[in-house]
């Protein structure tokens, strides 16, 4: 029995500078490159004795099929191709376009000299000349193409960068986010690990993974049903401290558990709703987070009751925690997401809005 040979890693072709040509925008841009080519090759030859409509008509379908064929190509290579370093990849970019565009070019020499006679309105659409015609496409070719590589560089880079420094607002941003719970939850877990053992444990595996949801950075986005699973273990933490004092009301049955999500959104705000609200309260009180979907827009909210104090006398961090949000979530959804906050003299609402983009 023969042993099976591991199967080669494929490439990350996201990295790649090139597009996808597989893409159907891809392929329309590939078009409307080839037909302004057209156009402005049939406007600088507009004295020419063909004139301006019989050069649009020659270059026009004979420039599409040069662009087709090249995305074509590019399609099915860009795997391999994402496999060389840039000036690899580019040269041999470049050496399957003037391919391409010599391999149609002889194909259109030969219709036009097969099935066309010199002289004819039908033959004044094909080439004469076979050489120069077959050499200047391949310079043509050779320019653009090198001007076309030039912009997918450039662009894949400025890109590239606008997402390294998002992602490094992102980590800079959840790296803000200090818990008030810290202290009081070693103050818990010690006063438990004489009285309940078992349940001090169960504490600190708790703290643990919600401390390691808070340090990592794996994944700027996670699924809703993450996001609530950390939320629920902060909500056991607390009601260890706060015992009876603290009742949390989830009512996210109607919103899809796999939509997408900055990490760390609803538990901050649950923290302040009790640090702001459920532990200045002598009875406590109740804290609702609730959930809906609006065609393709999720909105969830965190409503907490607080105590009636002069206004000027609150606690400092509230709007920290919010400011912290507001950012990421313009990060993840640009100018697609956004944050409400009402306050009445018993309640405390904050509303969050963004697209709805399910896991896939």
């Amino acid at each position: 029995m023969s042993a099976s040979t591991p199967s080669q890693p494929q490439p990350d072709t996201s990295a790649f500078y090139l597009p996808d040509f597989c893409a159907t925008w891809t392929v329309l841009i590939v078009v409307l490159i080839a037909e302004l080519v057209a156009l402005v090759l049939a406007l600088a030859g507009g004295e020419s004795e063909l004139g301006f409509w019989i050069q649009l008509a020659r270059n026009a379908p004979f420039l599409l099929w040069i662009g087709l064929g090249t995305a074509l190509v590019l399609c099915s290579l860009r795997t391999r191709l994402a496999r060389l370093s840039v000036p690899w990849a580019s040269a041999m970019t470049l050496a399957l376009i003037v391919f391409v565009t010599l391999a149609i070019s002889e194909v259109a020499y030969r219709l036009g000299d097969t099935f066309t006679q010199p002289g004819t309105e039908l033959g004044s659409l094909f080439p004469v000349d076979h050489a120069t015609f077959l050499l200047r496409g391949g310079f043509i070719s050779l320019i653009i193409g090198a001007l076309a590589l030039r912009y997918f560089f450039v662009t894949h880079e400025w890109r590239r960068n606008v997402e390294m420094e998002a992602r490094s607002r992102i980590h800079a941003l959840q790296a803000r986010i200090r818990p008030h719970f810290l202290f009081n939850s070693m103050n818990t877990i010690a006063a438990l690990t004489r009285s309940d053992p078992k349940q001090a444990e169960e504490a600190v595996e708790d703290l643990a993974d919600l401390f390691r949801a808070n340090l990592s950075e794996a994944r700027a986005q996670i699924p809703l049903k993450e996001e609530l699973e950390v939320a629920r273990i902060y909500q056991r933490i607390e009601e260890l401290r706060l015992g009876s004092r603290l009742k949390v009301e989830w009512r996210v049955n109607e919103v899809p558990m796999r939509a997408l999500v900055p990490s760390l959104l609803i538990q901050p705000l649950l923290e302040n709703a009790i640090y702001h609200g459920i532990e200045r309260l002598p009875a406590g009180g109740t804290v609702v987070v609730s959930g809906e979907r609006n065609g393709d827009i999720l909105r969830l909210s965190v409503a907490n009751p607080v105590p009636r104090e002069p206004r000027g006398q609150e606690r400092e961090g509230n709007r920290i925690a919010i400011a912290n949000i507001t950012q990421r979530l313009e990060l993840a959804f640009p100018g697609r997401s956004g944050i409400e906050t009402s306050q009445t003299a018993d309640n405390y609402v904050v509303t969050l809005t963004f697209p709805c983009i399910e896991q896939s």
